[in-house]
């Protein structure tokens, strides 16, 4: 079969007002000499309040200000793709793209004048706001960069959408057969171009109304978009970054940081749901639902050589850590409930909320009542849910306040005490372990502790300093 790659270039890989689109024009140049390429866009990083932001954070908060009957500046909206175009474009390709862009920004305006008269900036009003002032005018401009660098080049329509997802409009989810239905457009530009321009975070339902991901969806839409090709052409998925997957995060890690050269798909949708800025864990579990093997690599957009690769089941490497991450998580909350009720809220949120950043620990007993204990990795969000526990148990506990620092490998059960001497070396540092689980059939060590001053970062420190003594000897 044909290779094709989806490459996804993210807010960071385009950088403040597009400052790094050249760079990414090298490395498509570079892709395509082997393979066909899907490019996905994120929305562009842009100068606000004298910061960096995400086009989409100003987006939104441009949107609640219409909808507190308070609005700003909304020029902001459409300025940096003219900045971006006036510097890429030769006069034709320029005048094409005011074209869409001024039909991109009336529906902006549009979409912010119903946020004004209905109060309110949620569901098809954000969807449509963050759709046209982000990843769509982005995808149609570097559809005409590329093609202003001799390449033959198209963009995907937003009349002919194939990422198709339910109604959920602010968190959609993936259909994959409705979208298996309308990907004709997707494939015909694969099969007539070598770079195809597509935008990231953004579906349509049946109807053809405008949905988005959560945060990160920019990830899932790269990954959709290899499932609805796999059939066709032999595929690969290529995260653009800046660096390829370390032992830590090195944010919080300065020092004996390593790179990692392979993880399994279990592992990396673990360092994503725990702390590690790899890939949106759910675009993983959609390779996994779908009983697929589409290797993912993770790129140092700067040294091309110097790689991850994701995949379901990674070659075996001697001498390998087999502590492969130490990440942390901060922010986090313990829902202790019956663990009858327990089993009723955790089928509530996977199958109807479709929501899975949690994870289920060891029950203890209460006066003879079995206790579930769930750790959730978003405080604000449990925030929100909290009638929806009492519903189900009215004398649910609720505990904020919560970190977690958990050590990830899918061979870490062949180390002796390994579990020990993670919570030793945290205890050694003078942090209080509240819960620890350790799973073999999960690949990783939880530790929760109270997440206060640095004390999730300082137990990340401690257990990463351990791992030059946790080796695969055999």
């Amino acid at each position: 079969m044909i290779p094709v790659t989806v490459a996804k270039f993210g807010g960071s890989a385009l950088g403040v007002d597009g400052i790094l689109i050249d760079k990414i024009i090298k490395r498509i140049e570079q892709l395509k000499i082997k393979t066909k390429v899907v490019a996905v866009f994120s929305a562009p990083l842009i100068t606000y309040d004298d910061k960096f932001y995400s086009m989409t954070d100003v987006a939104i908060k441009v949107g609640r200000s219409y909808a507190a009957s308070d609005p700003i500046e909304i020029e902001i909206l459409r300025e940096v793709y003219e900045r971006i175009a006036s510097k890429h474009l030769s006069n034709q390709y320029y005048q094409e793209f005011l074209t869409h862009l001024d039909r991109f920004y009336r529906q902006v305006i549009i979409s912010l004048k119903q946020a004004a008269e209905n109060r309110r900036f949620v569901d098809l009003i954000r969807s449509r706001t963050l759709a046209y002032s982000g990843e769509i005018p982005m995808s149609y401009l570097m559809d005409l960069v590329i093609k202003s660098h001799g390449m033959k080049s198209d963009h995907v329509v937003i009349e002919k959408w194939p990422i198709i997802t339910d109604d959920n409009f602010e968190a959609a989810n993936f259909l994959i057969q409705e979208s298996k239905q309308n990907d004709g457009h997707l494939l015909d530009l694969v099969d007539h171009n070598e770079i195809v321009c597509i935008g990231g975070f953004i579906g349509k339902t049946i109807d053809g109304l405008e949905t988005t991901y959560e945060r990160g969806g920019s990830d899932r839409t790269a990954i959709d978009t290899a499932i609805l090709l796999h059939d066709r052409y032999d595929m690969k998925v290529d995260f653009e970054k800046d660096s390829s997957v370390q032992s830590a995060d090195p944010k919080i890690v300065k020092n004996g940081l390593e790179n990692i050269h392979y993880l399994s798909y279990n592992e990396a949708k673990l360092a994503g749901m725990f702390g590690m800025k790899i890939l949106d864990p759910v675009a993983i579990k959609e390779i996994v639902d779908n009983n697929l093997d589409i290797p993912i690599v993770i790129t140092n957009m700067s040294d091309p050589s110097n790689t991850t690769i994701i995949q379901r089941d990674p070659p075996h490497q001697a001498g390998v850590n087999l502590v492969k991450i130490v990440t942390g998580k901060k922010h986090c909350a313990m829902v202790r409930i019956e663990s009858i009720a327990a089993s009723h809220v955790i089928a509530s949120f996977e199958k109807d909320k479709q929501y899975h950043d949690f994870v289920k620990l060891s029950p203890y007993t209460s006066d003879d009542v079995e206790i579930c204990r769930l750790l959730f990795l978003d405080a604000d969000y449990v925030r929100r849910q909290e009638r929806h526990f009492k519903a189900y148990y009215p004398k649910v506990e609720i505990v904020y306040g919560r970190g977690v620092v958990t050590l990830i490998g899918d061979r870490m059960w062949q180390v002796p005490n390994i579990a020990s001497t993670a919570s030793s070396t945290v205890g050694e540092h003078g942090i209080n372990i509240l819960n620890l689980d350790a799973q073999e059939e999960t690949s990783r060590i939880l530790i929760v502790v109270e997440d206060k001053g640095t004390n999730v970062g300082d137990a990340v420190k401690a257990i990463h300093s351990k791992r030059p003594n946790i080796r695969d000897q055999k």
